[in-house]
């Protein structure tokens, strides 16, 4: 376990937390200026959470859905993924998209999105005129399956 250093940016706001002791990703909640919003069909709505990360270098943290909210609201990171480098000291905000056909209610304090932080590597891009080949080469969508 990593520690990582938050900052409220309001007094309101709620500390991202673990649903269980084995989530991987914590959960982010909405702060908002009034009871709730309603964000319409197909469209977004950037929502604050009112918290500032401090995250450690080498380690990136990456905004997903809530598979609850997704799935019974339609409502979900209008990115897809979020990425939050480690060098990034501003609120932490996340867009949310309606991909339902019907008004949806965000209300303050509900959990709007996780945060999953993993490390990664930095790449040293080589130019190169030949690449090793594989058996799937240059196949494209859905040639893995393909002999």
């Amino acid at each position: 376990m990593c520690s990582i250093k938050f900052k409220k940016l309001s007094e309101n706001a709620l500390v991202p937390s673990y649903g269980t002791d084995f989530s991987a990703g914590a959960d982010l909640y909405a702060l908002l200026d009034c009871d709730c919003v309603t964000v319409a069909p197909r469209e977004q709505y950037l929502i604050h959470t009112g918290i500032s990360l401090q995250i450690p270098e080498g380690y990136a943290g990456f905004v997903f859905a809530r598979s609850g909210l997704a799935s019974k609201k339609g409502l979900a990171p209008a990115n897809k993924v979020g990425v939050i480098d480690s060098d990034y000291r501003g609120e932490i905000m996340v867009p949310l998209f309606n991909h339902s056909s019907k008004p949806q209610v965000i209300e303050n304090n509900e959990r709007i999105a996780q945060i999953v932080f993993m490390p990664y590597l930095k790449a040293d891009f080589v130019e190169s005129d030949n690449l090793e080949n594989t058996m799937r080469a240059d196949g494209g969508f859905g040639s893995t399956g393909n002999k």
